[in-house]
């Protein structure tokens, strides 16, 4: 894989990381008003922003923000293990994303919150360029 792509994915990843991060603010409400602000606005204003005074709430945003900085640091150690092995764990790569894709959006949609399915979408598509564009895929060594 190039070095632009390979950058790519990083940046992916750290953006993973990033949004990981805010979504943990939830737990403290002093630190809490992106993530009221992301709820409203994803959900079309059918989520109040005083949804995170629950408990709850608080605790399940603030868990997904641990649970997606995980991920995002995961997928940067697994980016480095696929340059290595090659094609095959790149094909598990796009399964394991695709799931995440899949059932998130599904959620999204049937709870009515489609941007976070749209910036899903983005998110999933960000993620495969790189792959799809570098040749990866047909190189059964690197």
């Amino acid at each position: 894989m190039s070095a632009f792509w390979s950058n790519w994915l990083k940046v992916w990843c750290f953006g993973v990381l990033a949004f990981g991060g805010f979504l943990a603010l939830a737990a403290v409400p002093a630190l809490d008003g992106g993530v009221r602000l992301v709820l409203t606005l994803f959900s079309g204003g059918d989520v109040a922003p005083d949804a995170l005074d629950q408990p709850i709430v608080r605790f399940g945003i603030g868990l997904q923000g641990a649970l997606t900085l995980g991920w995002g640091l995961t997928m940067l150690i697994v980016l480095d293990a696929a340059a290595t092995l090659g094609a095959s764990v790149w094909r598990r790569l796009i399964v394991a994303v695709a799931v995440w894709f899949v059932i998130d959006s599904a959620i999204s949609l049937a709870t009515g919150v489609t941007l976070n399915a749209a910036s899903n979408m983005v998110l999933f598509a960000a993620f495969l360029v790189p792959i799809l564009a570098s040749g990866v895929l047909r190189d059964p060594g690197r």
